[in-house]
């Protein structure tokens, strides 16, 4: 038996066959051509179809995990549009008379190379993307439709890496869990694969070897670890832990209508995050407390192009707040830029760094205008509340009340009815947020801390940046002392205060943060129920 370890992406345990994943590409050779044009055309017509191709991943994917997931295939489609990126691949062709297939490799590797890669926001961490437009151009161009699984019965995948495209197009029903050599446990890949409750982990590195290729093996989610060849002891230890997974996710089902109760009576709300109208159903067999984080930058992301107007707005808030009834609702103004790249608006050229959340809408009136009017008129149909994203300072909060305010006025002189003492909330993402929680606490209802943005902001590091992948460490004992700081300033006011990013779930955390007086904590739909489990076992 061959024991390796790897990095834990998705839980779960995958007994079976193991399978190399094989891209079906034929040898790319550098040839020269002739008539350039006819070159260039075969080109363009393979990226028709591979445009194509990603809106209609984007569509499937929006159906199975839901748009925020899906907007992986909306930064692809911009990856295929870049002028940089074309232009690259174009030279090689024009000037240097050479084939299409050839061009398209070359040129996508000067281009990870570039410093527009760096510059661009739609590009920067995204290179497993690049590579997915690379590799998707090139199969068109070769006419190979169809990637090579060595087997027909239900296996466990293997591979160097996985493209977000391969991921989303796995078949639970026959692909049981996957390994790969690299990777990084944030990338859209993992993202893809946890949500789709695929067992992974990724991380093996070169022991992962084609050797391998038909030989039983076991993969253990939760621990990292897998087994070439297992022994019957292991074998039988395995499949024992794999049914007591599943009789636990069962037991989890009992939970439902249970109080988030400590065995020494305290208490801690759990709501769910979400980011399109199709997961409010989530939110519901879920059996969150309400919806501790709206999303709303989602509804900005139509294949289409199409900007969401007032009513296309207020219907969908007004169904969540409707749906939740009494339970809370809060909804995060759209926090566009970076990698949220709205599809009705351009902002390429001005998303560097920092350009993002509220600093956008506070240049975009119409937009932030319009929105706040759709969610004061989804209040009066539930409890909902208004979360301000990526605040610095207190003159942003109070330019901010003076738009509601000028929202609530437009509101009644129309004569529509909405909540009058709507909750303003702020996120707490930036260390410049940390340290001016008191003075925000008293002019703000409640806060949401975001960990996943604070985590980057505080360690200088993009959770998707493999090189730098660990230093992304979420129970850093900064961030931490950050978190208890924010928790004692809002507390010293009598305001709310909620976890909603990654660390929420983190079941070692859970103890921590009640410790400290965190009123909520909001996760995704299905942690739901497992971390209602982990707060009844608290002391």
């Amino acid at each position: 038996m061959i024991t390796l370890m790897g990095k834990k992406v998705s839980e779960g345990i995958a007994i079976g066959k193991l399978s190399f994943f094989k891209r079906t590409t034929k040898e790319i050779r550098q040839i020269n051509v002739k008539d350039v044009e006819k070159e260039v055309t075969r080109l363009l017509k393979a990226k028709e179809k591979t445009q194509l191709e990603l809106k209609e991943l984007f569509e499937v994917a929006s159906k199975e995990v839901g748009e925020a997931n899906a907007a992986v295939f909306e930064v692809q489609q911009k990856i295929l549009a870049n002028d940089e990126y074309n232009r690259l691949i174009n030279a090689i062709i024009l000037e240097e008379k050479l084939n299409a297939e050839y061009a398209v490799i070359t040129g996508t590797e000067e281009f990870l190379k570039s410093s527009t890669v760096a510059e661009d926001p739609d590009i920067n961490n995204h290179h497993e993307d690049v590579k997915d437009v690379s590799s998707r151009i090139i199969r068109v161009l070769t006419r190979s439709w169809k990637d090579k699984l060595l087997v027909d019965d239900p296996f466990v995948l293997a591979a160097d890496e996985l493209y977000p495209s391969e991921a989303m197009q796995f078949d639970k029903a026959k692909v049981l869990g996957f390994v790969t050599k690299y990777g990084t446990i944030n990338s859209h890949t993992a993202i893809l694969a946890r949500t789709k409750g695929i067992p992974s982990i990724i991380g093996l590195g070169e022991a992962l070897k084609e050797d391998y290729q038909g030989k039983t093996i076991i993969l253990d989610g939760f621990e990292g670890k897998v087994y070439i060849e297992p022994d019957y002891t292991t074998l039988t230890k395995m499949q024992n832990k794999k049914d007591a997974n599943l009789v636990k996710l069962k037991n989890l089902e009992r939970l439902k209508g249970k109080e988030n109760i400590t065995q020494s009576g305290r208490r801690i709300d759990v709501c769910a995050n979400i980011g399109t109208a199709e997961d409010i159903d989530n939110v519901l067999r879920s059996d969150a407390g309400g919806i501790g984080l709206f999303r709303t930058e989602y509804l900005f992301m139509d294949p289409s192009g199409r900007t969401p107007t007032e009513e296309d707005q207020f219907q969908v808030y007004r169904r969540a707040a409707e749906t939740m009834g009494a339970q809370p609702v809060a909804i995060r103004v759209a926090d566009l830029g970076d990698d949220k790249q709205p599809t009705c608006m351009d902002l390429s050229e001005d998303s560097g760094f920092g350009y993002r959340g509220i600093r956008v809408l506070l240049d975009k009136e119409e937009m932030l205008m319009t929105q706040l009017r759709a969610i004061l008129r989804a209040s009066a149909y539930g409890n909902v509340k208004i979360v301000f994203p990526l605040i610095t300072s207190e003159e942003e909060v109070g330019l901010l009340k003076q738009y509601v305010e000028k929202a609530k006025e437009a509101l009644d002189y129309d004569k529509v009815d909405y909540n009058k003492k709507i909750q303003l909330g702020a996120m707490i993402e930036t260390p410049a947020a940390v340290m001016l929680s008191g003075e925000l606490a008293r002019e703000l209802d409640f806060f949401s801390i975001g960990t996943n943005d604070l985590t980057q902001f505080t360690l200088a590091v993009s959770r998707d940046n493999q090189k730098a992948a660990g230093y992304y460490q979420q129970n850093h004992p900064a961030l931490l002392k950050m978190i208890r700081i924010v928790a004692n300033n809002i507390h010293l006011e009598g305001k709310r205060i909620s976890i909603c990013g990654d660390m929420a779930a983190d079941l070692e955390m859970t103890e921590f943060f009640i410790k400290i007086g965190i009123h909520e904590l909001s996760v995704a739909p299905p942690s739901v129920l497992g971390l209602r489990k982990k707060i009844r076992e608290i002391q």
